[in-house]
């Protein structure tokens, strides 16, 4: 018997069941794939697998918060303090530009290169010691991002808006 023998009702009752039984196969295969995610975090995998947040005892929600505010906090507090210090680097560099031209301050330049180059060789000579600190620090930062990466991008996010107001 065809489906164009099988009268009216019962044809859209066999599709029916059939769109039934569909749905309920990609409800069961989309259950599945929630399952495997719950199991296979997507941060172990990108980013290995002791990287379990310290603050996971807290929603995501709260850790956006938490680090959004103090990363605002910090982002205000950069933007002041870099507004002081820039005014006041640029206001004494000023006064003793006028100083100078008004004769009240007399520059030894021979004397001003000669410690610039020391310095310059000083500098050199100790940049291969800070070195192995600066990877440990380094490293030990690269591991706190990822263990704490929900809190750390509240954190940017809340510093570029503290930085912007």
């Amino acid at each position: 018997m065809s489906s164009e023998d099988t009268p009216a009702p019962e044809r859209y009752i066999k599709m029916a069941n059939h769109d039934k039984d569909l749905e309920e196969e990609i409800y069961d295969k989309v259950v599945d794939l929630t399952e495997y995610a719950k199991r296979q975090r997507w941060w172990n995998r990108l980013f290995g697998a002791n990287s379990g947040p310290v603050a996971e005892k807290y929603s995501v929600a709260t850790q956006l918060a938490i680090g959004g505010a103090s990363g605002w906090c910090a982002g205000y507090l950069f933007q002041k303090v870099g507004k002081v210090a820039a005014t006041a680097v640029g206001g004494g560099l000023l006064l003793l530009q006028i100083a100078n031209n008004s004769g009240y301050i007399q520059v030894d330049w021979k004397r001003v290169e000669k410690d610039v180059n020391k310095a310059k060789k000083q500098l050199k000579k100790g940049s291969d010691k800070a070195g192995p600190e600066l990877n440990t620090f380094i490293d030990k930062s690269t591991e706190f991002v990822k263990k704490n990466i929900v809190v750390t991008s509240g954190f940017v996010g809340g510093f570029l808006l503290g930085l912007a107001s």
